[in-house]
């Protein structure tokens, strides 16, 4: 009795938690050199800076349990209810759910889950097939944590799991960060930006992690980011520019850095939860629900708890 579980974002990593405590050996590999998934931080200058999801909301009871710990443990923090609104020359507000944050970045939350696993970082996936097998190495279960496109990479055509990923589409999202040698703008959280060609949403990330710091960080639109496919560094200007603007920033940044997500989030939700096949593949991510971190988070949890117990109702008595 085994599952592999290939991404170790917040949805594999739960997954794996909720396996392991019901006592099924199960692995999660990893293609990057680190956990955290579309949750990750980069350390720029010195410091870790969230390039990923800007922020978690917390709505589901067994989730606040989580929440709960990292609050205690001091890795999360409430950070803010009311995202300023900008667009068209106005500025508004936007009260809300209490957005959270971490103070070491969001990708230290999954590390803690992840924490007495067995992940497998840099290790390249190729292959998932029929049986199940991963590049010709069989489990009873796999479970591909990792949006739909990633996943469709992977599996056979034939694959009973490929209809319920082929044709939803995915948005891509260029991340750029960008620091000053001292604040120059408006006393803000984070804004989100509507009806603009360049910019999403602007997070102060020395609020968010609660230094202080002169670093902001901004999300592009899908069209930006489609426009920059293949230079995503050409997006750099004309963020910053867009950003100095939108903020009335009177001076250029000191420096930038830039990361591209090719599939940051869906352009519609789901209704189930998961997928898990006769086959023995299994899907999860923010993808099944209301794209959140906490839709990750219940996304593996759920398919966990469900793969654990077929394997246990095929156990012998």
């Amino acid at each position: 009795m085994s599952v592999l579980v290939v991404g170790a974002g917040l949805a594999g990593v739960a997954c794996a938690v909720e396996l392991t405590a019901a006592g099924v050996p199960v692995q999660v590999l990893e293609r990057a050199a680190s956990v955290g998934g579309r949750m990750a931080s980069r350390t720029v200058h010195g410091r870790p800076v969230d390039i990923g999801a800007a922020y978690f909301t917390v709505r589901d009871p067994e989730f606040a349990e989580v929440v709960a710990r990292w609050r205690t443990a001091g890795l999360a923090r409430p950070w803010t209810s009311e995202l300023a609104v900008l667009g068209d020359g106005t500025r508004g507000r936007s009260p809300g759910p209490v957005r959270w944050a971490a103070p070491h970045g969001l990708a230290s939350l999954v590390a803690e889950l992840a924490s007495g696993l067995t992940v497998e970082l840099e290790h390249e996936i190729h292959h998932v097939g029929p049986g199940p097998v991963v590049d010709g190495r069989p489990a009873d279960v796999v479970v591909l944590a990792m949006p739909d496109p990633q996943a469709l990479r992977l599996l056979d055509p034939a694959s009973p799991a490929v209809p319920e990923l082929a044709g939803r589409e995915w948005r891509p999202v260029i991340t750029v960060v960008a620091g000053w040698p001292s604040r120059e703008w408006p006393e803000m959280p984070a804004a989100f930006v509507n009806d603009h060609p360049v910019l999403s949403l602007i997070a102060d990330d020395g609020d968010r992690r609660g230094d202080g710091a002169a670093v902001l960080v901004a999300h592009t639109t899908a069209d930006a980011a489609r426009r920059h496919e293949r230079d995503p560094a050409g997006a750099v200007g004309p963020v910053v520019g867009a950003v100095r603007d939108l903020l009335d920033v009177p001076t250029a940044p000191s420096w930038t850095a830039v990361h591209r997500w090719d599939h940051a989030a869906p352009a519609a939700a789901r209704d189930q939860p998961f997928h898990l096949g006769d086959d023995g593949i299994a899907v999860a991510g923010d993808s099944w629900g209301s794209s959140r971190v906490e839709t990750a988070w219940r996304s593996g949890t759920l398919l966990g708890r469900a793969v654990a117990a077929r394997l246990g109702a095929a156990q012998p008595r």
